[in-house]
């Protein structure tokens, strides 16, 4: 999975870098990388996560002045030591992302302030240290909010700190016990925006 990340981060990287230089005034589509560090809210299942971090690549298309839609495909990784004695383990989230964008100016200032608010489709894989899956989940729907601001660099590239709350509900077998495991987490993080075309 993590190498799936490399490759997916790689990719999106280039098209930011060879997309079309075109005046962005009225430019509809765009492009972030999100790097964010994330703090659990709640015990996953009977163990405690320590913090985790996260990537994710997200296409937006802007359809109203201030309203568009995202999508993407998110990573994030935990730690725990709690749930199977004398193993630590690593709680994997992947999957993807939807919802719709509310992009709005600050008066009398350069800034932008923008809501998000969505979907996402799902999983939860637990391995333990040498790389091996213990348990996956499956896919599963929750639901993710976030607020943030926009800060421009020039008429391409600008960057987008902000606040996401994200949770999700799923089951896990492991160790032939089935448990009921709820991934909720604060994230802060910064994404890294380009435009991409008129």
């Amino acid at each position: 999975m993590k190498r799936s990340a490399v490759i997916l981060i790689g990719v999106v990287a280039i098209i930011a870098f060879i997309a079309p230089l075109k005046t962005m005034a009225q430019s509809r589509w765009g492009l972030d990388l999100r790097g964010s560090v994330a703090f659990p809210t709640q015990s996953f299942g009977e163990a405690d996560l320590s913090t985790g971090f996260g990537v994710e690549p997200t296409l937006t298309y802007r359809f109203l002045p201030h309203l568009g839609v995202y999508a993407g495909w998110g990573w994030h990784q935990f730690n725990t030591d709690d749930m199977v004695v004398g193993n630590d383990m690593d709680v994997e989230e992947t999957g993807y992302t939807f919802g719709l964008q509310f992009v709005h100016p600050i008066e009398g200032t350069s800034l932008s302030y923008f809501v998000r608010a969505g979907g996402i489709h799902n999983h939860i894989e637990v391995e333990n240290d040498e790389g091996d899956i213990m348990a996956d989940s499956g896919h599963g729907f929750g639901w993710q909010a976030e607020v943030g601001i926009s800060v421009p660099m020039n008429d391409y590239w600008s960057l987008m700190p902000g606040v996401r709350y994200r949770a999700l509900s799923r089951d896990l077998e492991i160790e032939n016990v089935s448990t009921e495991v709820d991934l909720n987490y604060l994230s802060v993080g910064v994404s890294l925006a380009r435009t991409l075309g008129n």
